[in-house]
């Protein structure tokens, strides 16, 4: 822990540096990242490249990423008293930004990227616009009732991964596998989440899951949906292996089934804050085995 005396000689924040935390610029990246993943892996092999490039994709990549950004200022905007005592360090609208600033750049995000979806056409600009307004709330509401916030970040997370397929339609199935992975592992992490604040949630009157049925039966229905994580990835690998795709089912075996059981065995285990708090890391890091797991498929 620093010295009082070398806290107050560090430099201040530059704007860069304020603007990178409040949009959570390494998660925008990973967001590009996946989507970049689905289009070129999934949706476009044969010409990576000229996928990846493809205008319509790019102002694809643009509108998310300016939603996303939107949704993490809006949740900051709302949060400031909750954030203060969960996550005191991480605090960044109140404090280095100011809320009204903050309401005006959320206004203005989710306007361009509202824009550049619809001009690509009707089914993404629908998928955009109800993003939006999950997000909004999300940030306002649902986050504070029991399992509907965590249910609607794992559809975000799920239209994410479709979105490319949405825009091209190419009738890929391998996407709708992938978002619902996606959309199961986030709900497993997001009840994790609930739980690991439930100190600074139930000081604000939230009724998250934790806080309305426990700890213990938390843990069960996070469970629940791990299990059927579990189904869908063991259904993979078996289909991989049976397929001679190898080196997919041998990566989805090491990298995701391997540690989605460890996951579960933790999780049976868990009861201090530090244990959700690895917890949460854990299906961080299987997320990313899965993400990279698309550039082994057809390989």
């Amino acid at each position: 822990m620093p010295l009082s005396g070398s806290s107050a000689l560090a430099a201040p924040p530059s704007a860069g540096l304020k603007l990178a935390r409040l949009v959570r610029l390494p998660n925008l990246l990973i967001m590009a990242l996946c989507m970049a993943l689905t289009q070129t892996c999934l949706l476009e092999p044969v010409q990576p490249l000229a996928a990846l490039l493809e205008p319509r994709f790019a102002l694809l990549l643009l509108a998310t990423l300016c939603v996303a950004a939107a949704g993490y200022i809006i949740n900051d905007y709302y949060d400031v008293k909750i954030d203060t005592i969960n996550r005191p360090a991480q605090l960044v609208v109140g404090q280095s930004v100011g809320r009204r600033p903050a309401m005006l750049a959320h206004l203005l995000l989710t306007f361009e990227g509202v824009v550049v979806a619809v001009a690509l056409g009707y089914t993404v600009g629908a998928v955009t616009v109800g993003a939006a307004l999950l997000l909004w709330g999300y940030s306002a509401r649902f986050k504070r009732l029991p399992l509907v916030g965590n249910l609607s970040i794992g559809l975000l997370t799920a239209a994410l991964v479709l979105l490319p397929e949405l825009l091209h339609r190419t009738g890929s199935t391998a996407v709708w596998g992938y978002a619902l992975a996606a959309f199961l592992l986030t709900v497993v992490r997001e009840i994790v989440k609930d739980v690991e604040d439930m100190r600074g949630d139930a000081q604000h009157e939230c009724r998250t899951l934790p806080i309305v049925v426990g700890v213990a039966r938390s843990k069960w229905v996070a469970g629940l949906f791990l299990l059927s994580l579990l189904w869908v990835v063991a259904v993979a690998v078996g289909q991989g292996f049976a397929d001679g795709h190898w080196r997919l089912a041998l990566w989805l075996l090491g990298t995701v089934l391997g540690p989605l059981l460890l996951l579960a065995q933790r999780l049976v285990r868990a009861d201090r804050r530090r244990d959700f708090s690895r917890l949460s890391t854990l299906c961080k890091l299987v997320m990313l085995g899965g993400v990279l797991s698309m550039l082994v498929i057809g390989r």
